[in-house]
């Protein structure tokens, strides 16, 4: 029980993780391809590739931070 316990809890900081490096890479995706002056679409992509890779950087610290916690017990 307390491995499903454990589980569920890294699973729901990965997605916790992922929503709010989600919409921090996209905040600082769109300033960036503003400030860069990316012309026409490819603001698109750059503002994508930005929105996924913060929200893996963020899922996966946030998971491994939940899974070393899982460990502890207070």
């Amino acid at each position: 029980m307390a491995r499903d316990s454990c589980l569920a809890r890294v699973t729901a900081g990965v997605a916790v993780g992922g929503a709010v490096g989600g919409a921090v890479g996209a905040v600082y995706g769109t300033y960036e391809a503003i400030r860069n002056r990316v012309p026409g679409l490819l603001k698109v992509r750059y503002i994508g590739q930005t929105t996924v890779g913060s929200a893996a950087i963020f899922g996966l610290f946030l998971g491994a931070g939940s899974l070393i916690h899982c460990g502890k017990s207070y």
